[in-house]
């Protein structure tokens, strides 16, 4: 791969409509023997460094070659003019889910009536959306399962789609070649910046609260999905796998090039959140990522072509970009990255 660097500087980021309905008996996902990180002391419940060895259908997770997350290096990326943009269709609708507590993530499955595909970039099938999940940490600046030069995010958006021009269902696809599409989104706590509207309905405080402890579920509606991305046309790729058990690596990876924001509060509701029934002791479900795993020489592949910026610039004093994180001096307790791109790029 030749050396780019990955403009990040430009990174940008009360439920409104819809109802918020119980859900009885919700079903269980997700089940599995497996823990983010230990759950009682003096029980053993394997983490992900055991992933591999507990189950032999999970060996993937100590072998494979091809396994996520990873460690973004953006002096590794390579331009790729074939990658097309993002293309999303909703039908021109709005969708409802259900948004569940599982006990290692919060996460909104779509109605099987509500169909949500993706096509474009490096993708040559159609995928449909059939989960959005979060991953978030105890604190600032630590949350997210991707890394960017070695520095995490709050948390991380996973959009998981599977394709359905080859495969019936997600369970098929998950575990068959070019199965499983993941779009990446990371989340970052602003003081000043707007909070993401799809992120606004599913952390406000009405809804947030009902999905408290494990198994609770909640009804959803009136849902615009295209309100989740960035507004950014620009992402990178690579090849990867699924981040909990069985690892299977089937997944083309898509990560935005621009966060979205959340508030202060809507953050620290996520950590209220128990990965355990309410009849058990608590233990907030933050810090729910998998380590960051060996690139093994794959790929990272990017549509951002800075030559042809350059080019393109009246001033071509602004194609030198660069990023460098530092602590928030509004928040000094708080590693929260602050990416910045010197000088301003402004004909992206």
């Amino acid at each position: 791969c030749s050396s780019v660097l990955l403009q990040w500087g430009c990174l940008d980021g009360i439920a409104e409509g819809g109802e918020l309905v119980a859900q009885p008996n919700p079903p269980k996902i997700h089940e599995g023997w497996w823990a983010y990180k230990e759950v009682v002391q003096g029980s053993f419940v394997p983490v992900p460094s055991f992933w591999g060895l507990v189950n032999s259908a999970w060996n993937l997770c100590s072998v494979g070659k091809r396994q996520s997350p990873v460690n973004i290096e953006t002096s590794h990326m390579i331009f790729d003019p074939f990658l097309t943009p993002i293309k999303l269709n909703t039908g021109g609708r709005k969708v409802g889910g259900t948004m569940y507590n599982t006990g290692r993530h919060v996460s909104l499955r779509l109605d099987k009536e509500h169909l949500v595909n993706i096509s474009g970039g490096p993708m040559t099938y159609s995928h449909r959306l059939e989960e959005i999940r979060l991953h978030f940490g105890s604190e600032d600046g630590q949350g997210s399962e991707h890394l960017l030069n070695g520095q995490a995010f709050s948390g991380e958006v996973q959009l998981i789609h599977y394709n359905h021009e080859l495969y019936t269902n997600y369970t098929e696809a998950a575990k068959s070649p070019n199965g499983l599409v993941i779009v990446s989104i990371f989340m970052k706590v602003s003081l000043s910046r707007t909070s993401n509207s799809f992120l606004n309905r599913m952390l406000n405080r009405d809804t947030i609260t009902r999905i408290t402890y494990k198994n609770d579920a909640y009804l959803l509606t009136g849902l615009n999905i295209e309100e989740i991305y960035p507004e950014t046309s620009s992402f990178i790729t690579y090849d990867g796998s699924m981040t909990i058990p069985p690892c299977f690596e089937t997944a083309t990876w898509i990560l935005m090039n621009k966060p979205v924001y959340l508030t202060r509060m809507q953050m620290h509701s996520l950590r209220l959140l128990s990965q355990n029934q309410p009849s058990q002791i608590f233990l907030s479900m933050s810090d729910n990522v998998r380590p960051v795993q060996p690139l093994n020489n794959r790929c990272i592949r990017t549509n951002i072509n800075f030559s042809m910026q350059g080019k393109d610039c009246p001033n071509n004093r602004a194609q030198k970009l660069q990023y460098r994180g530092r602590n928030d001096s509004l928040n000094p307790e708080a590693a929260i990255l602050r990416l910045i791109s010197v000088p301003i790029l402004n004909c992206i």
